[in-house]
């Protein structure tokens, strides 16, 4: 299709604030997926993609990592899952005008919006040294010109290989063959800027960093108390489960600097009651917490189970549980007991009265389920946090118990499959013995760059040849500004892409565009039709094929892009990998997996009959846990105060709801009452009294850090908005400018996106163009 996609990006002064809405979804969540759909991708492969998304016979929705029901529907709506679909298999296209009309210095004003209203990138890409501009080239080419960079490196130290959620387990699998077999550990992944602090937590407590709940626990649970985060929006299908949970008489609390539509009410466009009833109320109580306090609230209230516990023994604490499974109980009591009361109001914003509603239903509960997203894990104390989370679990044995446990959310499709294959800046001794023992190389054991690192070795001329496996790290990792300037002392980057994003504009010396199918479409190799697998939030294995035509002739899937790769630069001294054979067919890359990393065992034959299977979690499956003790860990936790200082707030970034990370869908946000626009800063009305703002002013936000100049992003309209006293909010990336590079979580290195200081200053003009300006 010819690209007729966006021409002018937006401004500031376009934007309409409204009403917040105070329910999810409903009919026109329907309307506002099918009609786009309708109108791009036309009727049958809207009928195709609808029918299959998440289905066992289809695809794996490539939006959010939210689980499929155990008992599977015909229809398993969402509405950004489909707006997913819409973006990724568009048949509008770059045509090969648009690159010579368009140099990389006249789109680095552009926004994330414009620059994927452009469409399908569809042929491989190269921006020589010296050049602005991209140029169409050969795969031959491409590849060979990235496989001379490799081969040329002084250390494989000097390479990076980043990889973002999108990946699905056999080309992840790959990635962290080819960079090991290659020599290093350079495995930098969007976990390291998400969910990073749920395994540093969850691992020194149970043993393991995943879910320990199945999705029908949700129907089971008396309490599920849901933490940091918006599923009406980051992963919408989670409403389903949580209306489960409202449908038997289970309790909701809401635990958030921000009161969210989704979480107020919500009108399943599947039932009749959705459609034309008020729908179902979701939280039972709203515990509208300053950023950053999450840890104190939690150890608040584990303080007064115990107090409870003392007041009548016997009745409260799971004793079974922590004497025949726990360790360390006497300590973590001790330390609990001595929690400051005055200290917790104060960092949370709350009152006893709250708190104690909240313990109270915690007391009372005997299956409570806790589930977080990235308002726990981008705080400086969220390790510490998520481990305070599992030993509140722990004091009522609800581990490994039906309705009850720890869930983590995550908010990309694949990122914890991505995990499991081992894509990691780190590697375990049974992990490299394995491969060593399939393969025939000696893995590298010295830990390699993170997210944060790999940037900062890049402004020190370390990084040669950066590759991205999908993502859009320049825009996504804290800094973004710096990072910028780091990327470009990169002799070589290369983006395996499907749409154009920021990390496309701003490059290496040189630049690589790898075009690839998108997970709806369909991939033909030598042996025949293939599929892959990804793990989704509960350690579901999910079989994906595509059921719909590629836009394009040239595209290559992501494994033949690795596999030829591989082939290239180390198919001669590396024997035993047949990397052609694993692009032929992608069973020999799953039984290569069956071999090296457990739970996998007979991985194609399981696959093939069932569709899905459950990944073994001993924590979950059999109150085993593999701890160096052997029981699940009480840990000693140091809550820190936060001060702000006067005339400062606290500032989080936030998706709008028409967008998935970076990418941006449109420019509403309907839940929120915003359209035309993103450049909002959301403000509690007293705030923008005593800052002397008033309700849409256009305003500077600048960050502070000790040391450094002031970062500031310049014309934003202010909106007065409920959000927690003290408290701003911002749509994510942009934000990312304010977030100094040294602001990261204690233990993980995950920037802390969602605890900056700020000071918000009357602006003198609005942002023109599709970029705010940063400074």
């Amino acid at each position: 299709m010819r690209n007729s996609s966006l021409k002018q990006d937006f401004r500031e002064a376009d934007i309409e604030v409204g009403k917040p809405m105070d329910y999810a979804v409903g009919i026109e969540a329907v309307e506002k997926a099918m009609l786009p759909a309708e109108e791009h991708l036309g009727t049958l492969r809207t009928a195709k993609v609808s029918l299959t998304i998440n289905q066992k016979k289809g695809f794996d929705c490539p939006s959010c990592a939210w689980a499929n029901p155990d008992h599977s529907k015909t229809l398993e709506f969402c509405e950004n899952g489909l707006k997913n679909i819409v973006w990724d298999a568009t048949p509008v296209v770059i045509e090969d005008a648009f690159w010579q009309e368009n140099s990389l210095s006249s789109m680095r004003d552009k926004s994330e919006y414009w620059l994927g209203m452009q469409g399908r990138i569809t042929k491989p890409m190269y921006k020589r040294a010296g050049s602005d501009h991209y140029e169409p080239v050969s795969w031959d080419e491409a590849l060979d010109v990235l496989a001379a960079k490799l081969r040329g490196l002084d250390s494989p130290d000097e390479a990076v290989f980043y990889i973002s959620g999108r990946i699905m387990n056999e080309p992840a699998y790959l990635l962290q063959l080819f960079a090991r077999a290659y020599g290093t550990n350079n495995l930098p992944d969007c976990s390291n800027m998400c969910h990073e602090a749920t395994g540093s937590g969850m691992v020194p407590s149970i043993g393991i960093g995943k879910s320990t709940v199945h999705y029908d626990d949700f129907a089971w649970s008396e309490l599920v108390i849901v933490m940091g985060q918006n599923p009406g929006t980051n992963h919408p299908r989670m409403l389903n489960a949580l209306e489960d949970t409202k449908t038997r008489g289970g309790k909701i609390v809401a635990v958030n600097p921000l009161p969210e539509a989704s979480l107020k009410r919500y009108k399943n466009p599947q039932t009749v009651s959705g459609e034309v009833a008020k729908g179902t109320k979701m939280a039972d109580q709203f515990v509208q917490i300053r950023i950053g306090g999450d840890m104190h609230l939690i150890q608040a209230v584990a303080k007064r189970v115990l107090e409870a516990e003392d007041a009548a023994p016997g009745t409260v604490l799971d004793h079974d549980f922590i004497s025949e499974h726990c360790h360390g109980f006497d300590e973590y009591r001790a330390h609990i007991m001595q929690v400051d009361e005055a200290e917790v109001l104060e960092e949370t914003g709350l009152t006893s009265d709250e708190i104690d509603e909240l313990a109270q239903r915690y007391i009372h509960s005997n299956a409570t389920i806790i589930t977080w997203a990235l308002g726990i894990t981008q705080h400086k104390k969220a390790v510490g946090t998520i481990a305070e989370i599992m030993n509140l679990l722990m004091l009522k044995g609800n581990i490994g118990k039906k309705g009850a446990g720890a869930s983590p959310i995550r908010g990309h499709s694949n990122v914890q499959g991505d995990r499991t294959m081992g894509v990691w800046e780190k590697i375990s001794p049974a992990f490299a013995t394995a491969l060593e023992d399939e393969f025939r190389f000696t893995v590298p054991t010295e830990p390699g760059l993170d997210s944060v690192d790999a940037m900062n070795a890049m402004e020190t001329g370390k990084i040669k040849v950066f590759l991205s496996m999908a993502g859009n790290l320049v825009a996504a990792i804290s800094d973004s500004g710096r990072a910028e300037d780091q990327i470009s002392q990169v002799d070589l980057t290369v983006q395996v892409a499907t749409k154009l994003n920021r990390s496309h504009i701003v490059t290496g010396k040189e630049s690589l565009l790898l075009p690839v199918l998108v997970r709806a479409e369909r991939d033909e190799q030598e042996s025949g039709l293939q599929f892959v697998t990804s793990e989704d939030t509960v350690c579901r294995i999910n079989m994906s094929h595509g059921e719909i035509s590629p836009v394009a002739p040239d595209l290559l899937s992501d494994v033949s892009v690795l596999a030829r790769l591989g082939h290239r630069v180390l198919g001669g001294t590396h024997p035993h990998i047949d990397w052609l054979g694993f692009e032929r067919d992608y069973d020999s890359i799953r039984d290569a997996i069956s071999r090296t990393i457990p739970g996998f065992e007979n991985f194609n034959e399981r696959v093939r009959k069932e569709k899905s299977f459950v990944l073994p979690h001993p924590p979950r499956d059999s109150r085993t846990f593999p701890t160096a003790t052997g029981r699940a860990q009480f840990t000693i936790e140091h809550t820190e105060q936060f001060p702000v200082p006067e005339g400062r707030l606290l500032l989080q970034s936030m998706r709008a709801h028409d967008q998935h990370n970076t990418t941006i869908y449109s420019l509403n946000d309907r839940y929120r009452g915003i359209k035309k626009g993103r450049f909002v800063v959301f403000v509690h009305p007293d705030d923008l009294t005593e800052q002397g703002l008033v309700d849409g002013q256009t305003v500077d936000i600048f960050s502070e850090w000790p040391g450094e100049p002031d970062r500031v992003l310049r014309g934003y309209r202010a909106a007065s908005y409920p959000t927690a006293k003290g408290c701003a909010a911002m749509y994510f990336p942009e934000p990312n400018v304010l977030v100094p590079r040294g602001a990261v979580a204690d233990v993980c290195n995950t920037p802390t996106s969602k605890q900056i200081i700020v000071r918000i200053d009357p602006g003198a003009e609005a942002a023109a163009g599709g970029r705010p300006v940063a400074v």
